[in-house]
């Protein structure tokens, strides 16, 4: 079984991410490069994360190889005087155990190509993909220059680490002390943000499933997304309109024999179908472009527009398959209000499905099994695993503040992983540690996922995410990987640099080589900045971001709130009308409206500069498919969603 343990989660680590990317990503329009650069960081984050308990237990079992030759040869050597302690032992290795030699070299590919991702190539290719240029170099040119003052700021810092070793007599510069620098700032710089993520997903993740059992409260706040959404969807509907407008002025001001026709036939093909049939039917192809005399436009205003194009049908699609999603699920909400009470405990849809149903929902999912487990089980699974969840991050919080501690062992991981080698229970410890650093590992990511930055970061599933968002998501993955890895070996007391135990290092800390080069890092940052996620988990529950981001104008959630009240019976009756017609001539309710503008007004207008500013830089999409929006009428149920939180 050598080797085959760590070939399959290999493969199944892959696929895995895959999945994901096709999730998220679109196979068929984003670019191939962009794709794979993003398929391989995320592959290679989530190697390192399942192969990393395959390397504790074989580190384990190396250790116990030793102690037993020690033991025998100490028997050997007093066995004239003492015959009788020479106990014969067995070491057995593991199923998954990695013979020596592959676990370094593995992981120096690993590490170094992720770092080769985060750090350079990934970086570029934002730039790159974002640039609105026509050609390969001019992108290329655009990126460089963009990246400059990117790169120089790792280089600052870098310097000024590298003089810190300089000028301190204790230590000498070697090309491992520099390799050591480097992945010390590189550990550093992320686990600023891996605090601030896995504090926030601690409290969120239970959170979130104990809200998901509650239908009342989840439907209001599906109800406050209806009508936030709705006017994203209108901004984004009229910001299209008035760039294609842009676009149709170009269009008829540069003639086919102008210089600059091909990078107008560039743009028209970023623009929807129906606004090419328009613009093609409004074109003199026998008109000469010099006749007139007319100003044109710059190749400079060009490639500005062709970004806004880009920018502008991303979220354009984006918003359409959001608005019909989100209908679904209200639908599906306020079906199960309904058949909660029903007394044949069958479940009914309002809009049943017009494709004949298939032999899963004739046999297993049949309309009953569906009502139990939509109204019965499926809100005590939700709070179980909510609690269970809840058990789990009170457990990472104690070890996250007592890891350093070794004697006494107070960090709970690290308890369990000891009793476990008393016995050489090689599985138990690689179940113990993948629950460990799957748990950690899931705060953290599902925090990525969660994230959005304006429109200039936003991971949408469905297809909806573009190009920049995706590769910035995987920039973001392999610098958080390192030191949640790090800080995992710290928690089950396997890194010797920070709990100060001598004793054989996994192979994954090998490569980091001795952190004692930077001590203040090694022996203060690492140990007690964890700690600040107890303040970041009370912040969370308290839900201190959210209140604060609602003053300033950007709404939330906020529950007992008269603006989200408001917007949550907007919400609620957008679902009821069903969305009839909702083009850049939707209007809201006055009442609302008025309310909602003189709020962003007053709060938001300091943000708007750098929205715009955003709005203009950001598309790195390209065209995705549209979803065409139902005009099903339905009349909720639920008269008052709050009253049943």
């Amino acid at each position: 079984m050598s080797g085959v343990a760590l070939a399959l989660e290999v493969v199944v680590v892959f696929f895995l991410a895959l999945f994901l990317l096709h999730r998220y990503g679109d196979f068929r329009k984003q670019h191939r490069m962009v794709l794979f650069a993003t398929l391989l960081a995320w592959f290679l984050c989530f190697l390192i994360v399942f192969i990393l308990p395959l390397d504790v237990s074989t580190t384990d079992n190396q250790v116990h190889l030793v102690a037993i030759k020690t033991v025998n040869h100490d028997n050997s050597s007093n066995s004239s005087v003492f015959p009788t302690q020479r106990v014969p032992k067995i070491c057995q290795k593991p199923w998954s155990y990695i013979p020596d030699g592959i676990l370094p070299v593995f992981w120096r590919v690993v590490y170094w190509t992720s770092q080769f991702l985060t750090w350079l190539l990934i970086p570029f290719m934002q730039s790159y993909a974002r640039s609105g240029g026509f050609s390969i170099s001019g992108k290329i040119k655009t990126a460089l220059i963009e990246n400059a003052i990117y790169y120089g700021t790792y280089l600052l810092i870098f310097c000024s680490l590298l003089i810190y070793v300089a000028v301190t007599p204790k230590l000498h510069l070697s090309w491992s002390g520099l390799r050591t620098i480097g992945i010390t700032a590189a550990n550093t710089w992320g686990l600023f943000l891996l605090v601030l993520l896995l504090g926030y997903g601690l409290v969120e993740i239970p959170r979130t499933y104990w809200r998901a059992s509650c239908h009342g409260q989840l439907l209001a706040k599906t109800y406050f997304k209806a009508a936030k959404l709705m006017t994203e969807k209108a901004d984004a509907e009229e910001n299209l309109e008035d760039v294609m407008e842009d676009v149709r002025t170009v269009n008829e001001t540069i003639k086919y024999n102008h210089p600059l026709r091909k990078c107008i036939d560039t743009i028209l093909k970023k623009c929807s179908v129906e606004y090419q049939e328009k613009m093609g039917r409004n074109m003199d192809d026998y008109e000469d472009f010099d006749d007139k005399g007319n100003p044109y436009p710059s190749k400079k205003s060009l490639v500005k527009l062709h970004k806004q194009v880009i920018y502008a049908v991303q979220r354009h699609n984006r918003t359409q398959v959001q608005w019909q999603i989100l209908l679904d699920k209200a639908f599906h909400l306020e079906d199960v209000a309904k058949n909660e009470s029903s007394s044949t405990h069958k479940f009914v849809h309002s809009f049943p499905s017009a494709e004949p149903p298939g032999w899963i929902s004739k046999y297993l999912y049949t309309p009953t099994v569906e009502w139990y487990w939509e109204c019965v089980f499926r809100r005590w699974c939700y709070r179980v695993l909510a609690v269970v969840l809840c058990v789990f991050s009170a457990a990472v919080v104690w070890s996250e503040c007592t890891f350093f501690s070794t004697q006494p062992v107070l960090s709970l991981f690290a308890v369990f992983i000891q009793l476990a080698e008393r016995d050489y229970n090689y599985v138990y410890i690689e179940m113990a540690c993948f629950v460990t650093i799957f748990f950690l590992c899931y705060c953290v990511y599902s925090t990525v996922f969660r994230i959005r930055v304006f429109n200039y970061y936003y991971l949408a599933p469905h297809h909806q995410t573009d190009a920049y968002s995706l590769q910035f998501s995987g920039m973001l993955f392999c610098r958080l990987t390192p030191p949640l890895c790090l800080n995992f070996l710290g928690v089950i007391h396997m890194d010797s640099t920070i709990s100060h135990q001598t004793r054989q290092p996994t192979a994954y800390t090998s490569i980091m080589g001795s952190m004692q080069v930077l001590s203040f890092i090694a022996n203060g940052f690492y140990i007690y900045y964890p700690m600040l996620i107890v303040l970041l988990c009370i912040a969370t529950y308290f839900s201190l971001g959210t209140r604060c981001l609602n003053l300033l104008g950007f709404q939330q959630f906020v529950g007992e709130n008269d603006l989200t009240s408001d917007l949550v019976d907007e919400g609620r009756e957008l679902i009821r009308r069903g969305t009839t017609d909702t083009g850049p001539s939707f209007k809201l309710s006055s009442e609302w409206r008025e309310r909602y503008s003189e709020q962003r007004e007053r709060y938001g207008g300091r943000n708007r500069s750098a929205y715009s500013e955003l709005k203009e830089t950001d598309g790195s999409g390209t065209d995705t498919g549209r979803g065409e929006e139902d005009s099903h009428g339905h009349k909720t149920l639920l008269q008052n969603a709050l009253s049943n939180n």
